[in-house]
């Protein structure tokens, strides 16, 4: 899909929408001024806030204005319906719970009933228009796909799924070759491509057959351009690449990776460091500045031991790390072989505590201050466990390019504590992986505010 053209729609139905909110919203008050007052202004001011926000955020999360919902009229029309829906009952909450009986019955009932018949007329002027441009060259461009193989057969359906703005009018291949019906015609023999392309007026071809399959698509490339039709080449990887793949350029080369990485830039490393500085700064110096004292007093009064429970842990680049937290176990010779287990008979009484409201992990932004750890990114795992869950998932050692976190992604969608069987690890490994493809500075202060989130309900009833 064009992505330009897609925002470009986005935005224009988007634009539309709350045009139409706010035109039937004053149009309500310009038939009913008499009976304005203006000490209710802000009543006046405050519901047209809520019925834009209301419209908004919901159309969002539900997206509405994405590329697929915008593509077919039934799925645009039927989720339009569903976030009028929602529309309507948080307006009448908004208007029940806040006691704003000061605006009239009919400019609400106006404003509801006008806006409902103006989103449905609205989405059969777009129907109409869509319609109307469909096959217009400025608004929709013609392609056609050279060779007809499962590449070929894989971007049909890409056409048929996410295009927008694109119609396939069919493939280009031999005879010979053909051994299966095909949803579009096989339109002419690879020879006469350029020919049939002309008359048409295809704007874009798509070929699969790769250079090194056929010397003469070089020429093709070069003839089709001269003629003013873009022509593009669609390598089958699939032989070598059983995935997506990540491409970047280095000038002219064009170089393939299993996956991007953010931090792999070095702007976004410094950002993230300078996050981990600020952040633990403030930890040690507001918070464990007294916490050490009393947590230390109270470890020590329970068991004999050292406050702090040091264990050497896998950080970035396989490199091992000293990870420290508050004592929470009596001392034992399993402690760097075997993992805490709910009701482990190991556990103190403080450490008990602690561990549920995840005081014990506070320790770690001495390991932040210090470099060896991130605020967010994959929670660091002992030496032994390293080794063994990089034998049964296969891209485990992926999530040590990064340092480890106090917290990250897997926490936060509920993938934490204990580990007891092998798709749990497949799983928090799986959100790590996402984590290291999709990081932003903006995703970590989200990260860890929803931390500090599920960690006060979690323990709204332990203090």
């Amino acid at each position: 899909m064009n992505r330009q053209f897609e925002r470009y729609l986005q935005l224009s139905l988007i634009l539309l929408d709350l045009a139409l909110l706010n035109t039937v919203y004053f149009l309500s008050f310009l038939f009913l001024k008499s009976k304005f007052i203006a000490v209710f202004a802000t009543s006046y001011f405050n519901y047209w806030l809520i019925a834009n926000l209301c419209w908004i955020i919901p159309a969002f999360l539900l997206r509405t204005y994405v590329g697929k919902n915008m593509l077919s009229f039934e799925h645009f029309t039927k989720r339009t319906s569903q976030v009028y829906l929602l529309w309507v009952i948080f307006i009448l909450f908004y208007l029940l719970f806040t006691y704003q009986f000061n605006i009239p019955r009919l400019v609400i009932t106006t404003t509801i009933v006008g806006f409902g018949i103006g989103l449905l007329i609205n989405r059969f002027i777009y129907l109409g228009i869509r319609n109307l441009y469909k096959d217009s060259d400025q608004i929709q461009k013609k392609v056609i796909i050279l060779g007809y193989n499962d590449t070929a057969k894989k971007l049909a359906k890409y056409f048929e799924e996410d295009s927008i703005n694109t119609k396939l009018v069919g493939f280009i291949e031999d005879e010979n070759k053909m051994n299966e019906l095909t949803h579009y015609p096989v339109i002419s023999n690879v020879k006469d491509t350029l020919q049939v392309a002309k008359e048409l007026n295809i704007q874009e071809i798509f070929s699969t057959i790769t250079p090194e399959q056929d010397k003469n698509i070089y020429n093709l490339m070069y003839q089709s351009e001269k003629e003013c039709i873009r022509f593009k080449i669609v390598p089958n990887l699939s032989v070598f690449i059983t995935r997506d793949v990540h491409i970047e350029y280095f000038g002219e080369l064009p170089i393939l990776s299993l996956r991007g990485e953010p931090l792999d830039d070095v702007g976004n490393r410094i950002k993230k460091r300078v996050l981990d500085i600020i952040v633990s700064s403030l930890v040690i110096v507001c918070i464990l500045s007294w916490l050490i004292p009393i947590l230390g007093l109270l470890i020590v009064l329970e068991s004999r031991g050292p406050i702090f429970f040091s264990q050497l842990r896998t950080g970035k680049n396989k490199k091992t790390f000293r990870c420290l937290k508050f004592r929470s176990m009596k001392a034992n010779k399993d402690a760097d072989l075997k993992q805490a287990t709910r009701n482990d008979s190991r556990v103190t009484k403080v450490g008990r505590f602690i561990r549920k409201t995840s005081l014990d992990e506070f320790p770690q932004f001495i390991n932040v201050f210090k470099g060896d750890m991130s605020l967010v990114g994959p929670r660091p795992h002992m030496v032994k466990h390293t080794a063994d869950y990089s034998k049964v998932v296969d891209e485990y050692m992926v999530r040590q390019f990064l340092k480890p976190g106090i917290t990250g992604w897997a926490q936060i969608n509920g993938y934490r504590g204990e580990i007891t069987n092998v798709e749990q690890i497949k799983m928090r490994v799986n959100k790590d992986l996402w984590y290291l493809e999709n990081w932003s500075l903006w995703l970590d202060i989200r990260i860890m505010f929803l931390t500090i989130y599920h960690v006060a309900a979690k323990n709204k009833d332990t203090f």
